[in-house]
């Protein structure tokens, strides 16, 4: 990675300005209740963050003909771990934003959600062609989750989040626009996935999430060390 993209992934990122624009956004998100509650948010981080996240330089994992589970491929996911915040600004900046009391505690009662002893989980997902998700619901040690929506190639804005019912049955699709985002909090219904449809270049995203203290794979959290509230 060089030049711009180069100088945007180390750029400063202000915290405190993603925090201001994701509860703007909240504000104004669409909220949509079949089949089953979610939230629609448009321009919910800062267009230079944006571009920051795509650029970051982290190849694009091979499926190896392989899919319908992250886990299959644990071993090639990238997180916003201790260690890429320390090497890129956007990591970092966007971190601290989503760990902040700030987005913590409007998360938690605009959702009517627990934060309290979770910990930050993001994770920086890059997708390719022949890529595809089962569906699922996130039941379990997630208390909350939010699929940020970052590329904008050939073809991108199909590419969003599939939407199932609870007898998993394709209900919809969430748009796909870079800086626009999923956000629900999961329960025994909330059935989501990615139909396999063709992919142009890469398909990225980074998922938010809190979890609570079961969460085996420390290293994945971002501050592995401190808890929210």
């Amino acid at each position: 990675m060089t030049g711009i993209a180069e100088q945007l992934a180390h750029n400063p990122i202000n915290e405190h300005e993603v925090g201001e624009q994701f509860l703007a956004s909240l504000e104004a998100a669409q909220h949509d209740t079949k089949p089953y509650n979610h939230w629609l948010l448009n321009d919910c981080v800062p267009a230079e963050c944006v571009t920051a996240i795509r650029d970051l330089p982290f190849p694009a994992p091979s499926l190896d003909g392989v899919s319908g589970k992250r886990e299959l491929h644990n071993a090639t996911r990238r997180y916003f771990d201790t260690e890429n915040q320390a090497r890129y600004e956007v990591v970092r900046g966007v971190s601290d934003a989503f760990q902040s009391p700030q987005i913590t505690s409007r998360i938690a009662s605009r959702f009517g959600t627990d934060l309290s002893g979770s910990y930050l989980r993001i994770e920086y997902a890059q997708d390719i062609n022949g890529f595809w998700l089962e569906p699922h619901t996130d039941l379990g040690v997630k208390l909350f989750t939010m699929l940020l929506y970052i590329s904008d190639g050939p073809g991108h804005e199909n590419l969003g989040t599939d939407i199932y019912d609870r007898e998993k049955k394709h209900a919809g699709r969430s748009p796909f626009a870079p800086g626009g985002a999923m956000l629900f909090v999961p329960s025994d219904v909330t059935y989501h996935g990615f139909e396999s449809r063709p992919i142009s270049g890469v398909r990225k995203s980074v998922i938010i999430n809190y979890v609570t203290n079961e969460w085996r794979a420390r290293e994945q959290l971002a501050f592995p060390e401190h808890p929210i509230g």
